[in-house]
């Protein structure tokens, strides 16, 4: 019957053992082992003693160690221990050669490090067999570093890559808030406050104002579907439909035959977003929006709503009340038609404008904020005006939610009517 270790299985040019060490103080034991060994195609290298096997070890380590257990000075246990505690770069099979057979001496010597056992006196056919059980195991090691080895390289470029998708996020995120960068506006009789916070680095969410006129102005609220780089990007498109510094390309604006702009109506302005979102924008997304035509002289104001929160307005008497009709989000139908709704600002009144980020804002028991909550809230901050009044309702939902990291984007306008000066 062929030997099932032939020396060719042994002499593969990438052999996981190629240098051994053989420890004995019997010069006949390593000679007898040593030619066995350079028959079957190792480099070998021989120690007297476990103190300079440990010397030659530090030096050159070795990938295999055949080692007496009952030696002079250090013992090949003592040699073992010794020999795990060597740092290196990768594992050391070690085998103990030992004329004990009991049990608990054996347990004591895989405890000191060993990894495997030869009676005394060594039959060249055990050891062939040890030896390739050895090689196996040390193949699977090294291939399991080498694995490790790519997987960190591959974490390490990820790593930069990320750091690089981080930093493009950073400044996108400057650019989206840069869509927003006057966040108070004083229009004499009335003023607006904007408050943009998105759940990761860029959202969908989009708050704005345009002038018509010395005393008309436009509102509106928009929420892309979705999170994330893409909604951003939408935003940032339909920010240049309703953009205050070109009014020639914003769709809420006409051009009057001398050469000024009027309001075109809230309604016909959504429906146009429309037709041009479904012709024109090869995307997934739809967006809701919100949207408001001041007249800061009379305190009229009317609106479309497209699948946007109801917006509330809350008198000068603390009173919140929800109001609008709904409506289909922009992008789902073609020739959709959106209804005006008209309300009044008095002085002292004021209207806000939010995203869902706000009334779908969950507690930890997973109960939602809703429009009662949002009502709640205000009439909590009805002394509390302008920016600080939008800061505090972060505050209030991040106490709501029982945490200041909100699942959805969070945006939010308010237009407040100054009060009457007090009269003489």
């Amino acid at each position: 019957m062929p030997n099932p270790f032939a020396d060719e299985a042994l002499d593969a040019p990438e052999r996981a053992i190629r240098r051994v060490l053989v420890v004995d103080d019997s010069r006949l034991q390593r000679r007898i082992l040593g030619s066995l060994l350079k028959k079957w195609g190792f480099a070998v290298t021989e120690a007297e003693s476990g103190n300079h096997a440990l010397e030659m070890c530090r030096e050159s380590p070795p990938d295999l160690v055949l080692s007496d257990w009952m030696m002079p000075g250090m013992s090949g246990l003592e040699f073992c221990d010794e020999f795990r505690k060597l740092s290196r770069d990768n594992y050391g099979y070690f085998i103990l050669l030992t004329s004990k057979s009991d049990k608990a001496e054996i347990a004591h010597g895989l405890d000191a490090g060993a990894d495997d056992f030869l009676t005394k006196p060594v039959d060249p056919g055990e050891l062939r067999a040890r030896i390739a059980a050895g090689e196996r195991i040390l193949e699977m090691e090294r291939e399991l570093t080498e694995k490790n080895r790519l997987v960190n390289s591959t974490l390490d470029k990820l790593q930069a890559l990320y750091a690089s998708l981080d930093a493009d996020l950073l400044e996108a995120k400057k650019l989206q808030q840069s869509l927003v960068s006057d966040r108070h506006r004083d229009y004499g009789t009335a003023e607006v406050s904007m408050l943009l916070r998105s759940s990761g680095h860029v959202g969908g969410d989009l708050v704005g104002t345009f002038p018509v006129s010395d005393t008309r102005i436009g509102l509106y609220g928009i929420d892309v579907s979705g999170h994330g780089i893409s909604s951003a990007l939408m935003t940032a498109r339909l920010a240049g439909y309703l953009s205050g510094a070109a009014p020639e390309q914003n769709v809420a604006l006409q051009r009057m035959a001398d050469g000024s702009y009027a309001p075109r109506p809230p309604g016909q302005t959504i429906a146009a977003l429309n037709d041009l979102f479904l012709s024109e924008m090869e995307t997934e997304h739809y967006f809701t929006l919100l949207l408001a035509d001041v007249d800061l002289a009379s305190g009229r104001v009317v609106m479309a709503q497209a699948g946007h929160p109801y917006p509330a307005i809350q008198r000068a008497n603390g009173s919140v009340e929800m109001v609008g009709d709904g409506g289909l989000p922009v992008g789902l139908i073609q020739g959709a038609e959106y209804q005006e709704f008209e309300v009044h600002l008095a002085p002292g009144d004021r209207l806000m404008i939010h995203s869902d980020g706000v009334t779908e804002c969950a507690a930890p028991d997973g109960t939602l904020l809703d429009d009662a909550g949002l009502e709640r809230i205000l009439r909590q901050l009805q002394g509390t005006r302008g920016m600080a009044c939008l800061e505090a309702l972060i505050w209030k939902l991040a106490e709501f939610s029982g945490d200041d990291t909100f699942a959805d984007d969070v945006s939010a306008i308010l237009l407040e009517v100054k009060p009457n000066p007090p009269s003489d």
